[in-house]
């Protein structure tokens, strides 16, 4: 269901168009994400963000979780030219991007206030229902008691006109209190509505301009600059009033060379940021991709020999909870960290911890479904050769047709791809952003009559690349993506059991 830019949209269900931002080498999972989840349409990346359409509340959109944040798009388009011409020529060109098109932001507005209501409007339902139930149980309480009352009224005559009476003053008490409630809760709602109504008049807006600038835009600008153009072309058309400290709307503006990005930040909180992790170890949107990779199906056993503080196997345990699932570290520490994590997700059922080495497994040879792993790397952790027996002893527990998905640092990486075949380098330098068989989407939907270029299959950009990976023992690799860990990059890499090991 696609809808021109500045057209309007019939109610809450009609598609809107979104983006998330993602770690670098995410994108893939995120595309895959947002087409399952949401049965989201028109989906294209540029690095670092994925673009989609859906008409998703935002109780779907929350559940995404390979994404770090969630916006309304407003405007997408080509990135301003900054070359030698004066700075009030190129900030005039900033204010374009309201001036020229204010029904795109208009528009915006206009959804950005019917998720908010809508979702506000499910949450009083939602109330409504519970307190119903909590009122049915407690008049259903309230007549046991009277049974109770009367049979002891029956036992205790000398007592009867005192107990009557003091039951009559509880009945009135508890219908003067429902009374009030129900009130109180129609006071709320009416409340509510006006405040929404309220919003509605643009005038009573307040904003706040948030702005990333890089490339050749961020050396010839700072981000207070840009925002502050940005803040004073909002208020001179929309009569907007700024507030930097609780603004009602938030607008985000990135600027690059490659393009010009408006949009609205759907939730103040990110959604990598995890309310059921207490102690985080690997970043929460790396871990899920992992899991995803690896097919979990119900029934299955799922081990993770090297399991930290638990990060992959809660988040595949929150995603397929309906999976036996194993966590093994030869660290107290670790597994204390992850216990804590357990009990704070409320998971500690559904994961069994053990402490043993990775390289000395107590489990019978061929038992495993999947094997899901962040293989430790850096000075604190200098593998070096102890990478081939990890993977030995993977290979040993897994069963025939199953999955190892591994977290690998680019040297690790390095090695098992050497093990065979000598030193056969992988295109390290690259992400999989520019490798063959994905084009990005780099022309902007609006004010352009080019063709616009959407993404292929991601599976096959890394066709070339795995040829050249061979297969440890019986391990042969399927798919493998570059993903950033900040500092540093590493590979995700999923190899399936072609047949028995014989060890």
């Amino acid at each position: 269901m696609s809808v021109a830019p500045g057209e309007p949209r019939s109610g809450p269900e009609a598609a809107a168009r979104f983006f998330c931002t993602a770690g670098r080498g995410l994108e893939p999972f995120l595309m895959r994400e947002v087409r399952a989840r949401l049965a989201a349409t028109q989906v294209e990346y540029i690095s670092g963000k994925v673009f989609f359409t859906t008409c998703s509340d935002l109780n779907m959109l929350k559940e995404l979780k390979s994404a770090e944040r969630l916006f309304l798009l407003i405007k997408k388009q080509f990135p301003l030219t900054v070359s030698s011409v004066s700075k009030g020529k190129i900030f005039n060109e900033m204010q374009r991007l309201i001036n020229e098109d204010p029904g795109s932001w208009l528009n915006a507005i206009s959804i950005w206030k019917n998720l908010l209501e809508l979702d506000a409007k499910k949450e009083k339902l939602s109330q409504r229902d519970d307190n119903q139930m909590k009122r049915k149980v407690g008049e259903n309480e309230i007549i046991i008691a009277k049974k109770l009352k009367i049979e002891q009224m029956q036992k205790m005559e000398e007592n009867r006109d005192c107990q009557l009476g003091k039951q009559i003053e509880e009945t009135l008490e508890q219908r003067d209190f429902t009374t009030k409630r129900e009130n109180f809760q129609e006071e709320a709602f009416q409340n509510d509505t006006e405040k929404a109504t309220e919003t509605h008049n643009q005038n009573d807006l307040t904003f706040r301009v948030s702005c990333r600038c890089s490339g050749t835009v961020g050396k010839a600008f700072t981000a207070q600059e840009v925002g502050k153009v940005i803040g004073i072309a909002l208020m001179k058309h929309f009569g907007w009033k700024a507030d930097l400290r609780n603004p009602k709307l938030e607008i985000f503006i990135h600027l690059n060379d490659i393009y010009s990005v408006v949009g609205i930040p759907v939730f103040r909180v990110p959604l990598a940021s995890r309310a059921y992790i207490k102690t985080a170890g690997l970043r929460s949107t790396i871990a899920w991709a992992m899991a995803s990779l690896a097919d979990i199906k119900a029934g299955a056993f799922v081990l993770d020999p090297m399991c930290g503080l638990g990060t992959i196997l809660l988040e595949a345990a929150k995603e397929w909870p309906d999976v036996y699932y194993v966590g093994a570290d030869v660290s107290d520490s670790q597994l204390l960290g992850t216990w804590d994590n357990l009990k704070a997700a409320g998971l500690e059922d559904k994961i069994e911890l053990l402490k043993v080495s990775v390289v000395e497994l107590p489990l019978p040879s061929e038992s495993v479904d999947i094997i899901i792993s962040d293989i430790p790397f850096g000075k604190k952790f200098k593998l070096g050769e102890d990478i081939k027996r990890i993977l030995q002893e993977m290979e040993r527990v897994l069963h025939v047709g199953g999955t190892i998905v591994l977290l690998l640092s680019e040297d690790h990486h390095r090695r098992l791809t050497d093990y065979k075949e000598g030193s056969i380098p992988f295109n390290s330098k690259d992400s999989h952003t520019n490798e063959p068989g994905i084009k990005k989407c780099l022309i902007p939907e609006e004010n352009t009559g080019a063709s616009k270029t959407v993404s292929t299959s991601f599976e096959a950009s890394n066709h070339e690349f795995l040829n050249k990976m061979s297969p440890f023992g019986s391990l042969v690799p399927v798919e493998c993506y570059k993903v950033s860990l900040g500092k540093t990059d590493a590979f995700i890499c999923k190899y399936k059991k072609s047949h028995s090991s014989g060890l």
